[in-house]
């Protein structure tokens, strides 16, 4: 695939996120930028969530990972469930209630400024060395499929998609994040779905043999039972509950956007949805991994030694034919805005 093409590509996303950009920032004050003016749908939030939790890192690793850990991520998946439970009936009650907009200022009245500054200071470090760890993957792999044919460095091809991200948050902040990271979810869900079309024609397979094909899959285990090894069930089902209380219920970036829905009860329904639909969307994750495992070692294609590489060499390379190309293209951008733009809205928030 041409530099060129896969740019055309980004482009026109781009445009369309400007668009929307400058519909819900047209009237923009600062309620709107910090809370989306108490007005955001929960439905709307809830989708827009799924393209903020899972990240480039989610559209290249994941289903690279399943080489070595077969499908053993999924039972963290099951054990973010539980975690947000904890977020909707403990932690969404007491933010609400306080009427907060940072949710480090609780800190500040449980035990004084000095707590509030370290807790907000703790999240800003932390959001914007994983937010750049994040872009970073999802850069490099733009940079080596376009910039570096054009002798563009890295750093100048980085700012510039910091740059892009900056242009249509700046404005209304959460108010257009709301509608924006929606837009972003579905071309996420988009490109997973049409990757594992693109994959199952490319194989000869119909949907009658999609699920045997996963499941047949010598990567497709899902439950571990020896309690001394690392992916044993009840040690990733517990740590990915208590991973989604410290990432999504603790973490200023996801909670902003629920405490912009209208009421208590809209928020409680965004987090239970979203947690539904987290589940999922994770299993096509993983089942896609495992199509694009069946694919290679079908085709007699060499597995990259950093497994995360497999998805972009299959898609950019065109082994899974241009429209598999595009659909990537357009899904690693997604993934990448959508992660990237909402820290641009939240640090400031906490700072």
């Amino acid at each position: 695939m041409s530099p060129f093409f896969i740019l055309s590509c980004i482009g026109v996303y781009f445009v369309m996120l400007l668009v929307i950009a400058w519909i819900t920032g047209r009237h923009a004050d600062n309620n709107s930028y910090f809370l989306g003016n108490k007005a955001s749908p929960w439905y709307v939030v809830a989708f827009g969530m799924i393209g903020d939790s899972l990240s480039g890192v989610t559209f290249i690793s994941v289903p690279g990972s399943i080489g070595k850990d077969q499908f053993s991520y999924f039972q963290v998946v099951l054990g973010y469930g539980l975690g947000y439970a904890v977020i909707a009936w403990v932690l969404l009650p007491l933010y609400y209630r306080l009427n907060l907009t940072s949710i480090y200022s609780y800190l500040r009245g449980r035990f004084g400024p000095t707590a509030q500054k370290t807790g907000a200071g703790f999240f800003i470090v932390s959001r914007t060395l994983g937010a750049a760890a994040r872009l970073y993957l999802a850069a490099s792999i733009i940079q080596i499929f376009v910039f570096d044919r054009w002798g563009i460095p890295f750093a100048l091809s980085a700012a510039a998609i910091i740059g892009l991200i900056l242009a249509y948050t700046i404005k209304g902040g959460i108010k257009t994040l709301v509608w924006t990271d929606s837009f972003q979810s579905a071309f996420l869900l988009l490109g997973v779905i049409l990757s594992i079309t693109a994959i199952m024609n490319q194989l000869g397979l119909g949907l009658r043999d999609l699920v045997p094909t996963i499941t047949g899959s010598p990567h497709s285990q899902v439950f571990f039972w020896d309690w001394r090894q690392p992916d044993y069930f009840w040690k990733q089902f517990l740590s990915g509950a208590f991973l989604a209380v410290v990432m999504n219920g603790l973490d200023q970036n996801m909670m902003q956007k629920n405490l912009s829905c209208r009421s208590l009860r809209d928020a409680q329904k965004n987090i239970c949805s979203f947690a539904f639909v987290a589940v999922l969307v994770n299993l096509l994750f993983l089942s896609l991994g495992a199509l694009l495992f069946t694919f290679a070692e079908a085709r007699g294609i060499a597995i990259p030694a950093a497994t995360d590489r497999l998805f972009p060499m299959l898609a950019l390379e065109q082994h899974l034919g241009l429209f598999a190309a595009v659909v990537f293209v357009n899904g690693l951008t997604a993934a990448t805005f959508n992660r990237a733009d909402s820290v641009l809205t939240t640090v400031p928030t906490s700072v």
